[in-house]
């Protein structure tokens, strides 16, 4: 009897590059494995850097992958927190390539919302990291590629420039807090969403902060666990 298939799911970032194997059920069969994303961060690089980090995980039958840009059939559109070779890259063939398993892949946000959204309502999700992402879901269903980030928000900066890492290091955590909450009301006049999802690496920034009864915290864990989602109607 065939047995039930395993999902390498990656999450791929500017400032780390992580996986984990799931199991037919989601679970996780490891621990999540990390390093650093690599300067350049070329494809090849990290490509290489996602090869040394399956030695240390259990066997896996498929792939999932979150990137931090604009895929459209597995094709990158956009990188910006990453390196411009990347633009035109078949992230799902070159990888499929390499492992000689079937791959999906997403905007990381989008992945990352897969794995904590109720599934009820409009709900946004918002990943705080070394840019921001952004994912927008009605009923647990996404709404592919918005970009929010990139989007002009006050001065010509945009709310990557406003609430990125190099915005947490210039202006430092306090004003840096305040902006986030300032996007947090932006968002709500706009989008009218009924739960705010706050991930990324910089989220963990935000534990002793009181924020609205429908905003939530989550770990940057849910970057991988979201993964398994891109497999679910199999």
């Amino acid at each position: 009897m065939k047995s039930l298939p395993n999902t390498l799911s990656i999450d791929i970032g500017g400032t780390g590059v992580k996986l984990i194997v799931l199991d037919a059920k989601g679970s996780p069969l490891c621990d999540r494995e990390r390093e650093e994303t690599p300067h350049p961060a070329t494809p090849e690089s990290i490509f290489r850097v996602i090869e040394e980090l399956t030695h240390k995980v259990p066997e896996f039958d498929r792939i999932a992958v979150g990137f931090p840009g604009v895929i459209r059939d597995g094709i990158v559109e956009t990188a910006a927190n990453l390196d411009v070779h990347w633009v035109g890259v078949n992230l799902a063939s070159q990888l499929e390539q390499c492992f000689g398993k079937p791959v999906r892949v997403a905007n990381d946000a989008d992945v990352q919302g897969f794995g904590c959204i109720s599934g009820k309502g409009l709900e946004m999700v918002i990943t705080l990291g070394t840019g921001m992402g952004s994912a927008l879901f009605v009923n647990g269903v996404l709404v592919p590629n918005l970009e929010l980030a990139h989007h002009q928000l006050k001065k010509g900066m945009t709310y990557e420039d406003y609430v990125g890492r190099y915005a947490l290091e210039s202006v430092g955590k306090k004003k840096w807090t305040k902006r986030v909450q300032n996007i947090i009301e932006n968002t709500k006049l706009v989008w009218n969403w009924d739960l705010l999802h706050l991930g990324g690496g910089n989220a963990k920034l935000l534990k002793d902060v009181e924020l609205p009864d429908t905003v939530r915290l989550h770990s940057n864990k849910s970057g991988v666990m979201g993964g398994f989602v891109l497999w679910q109607d199999v």
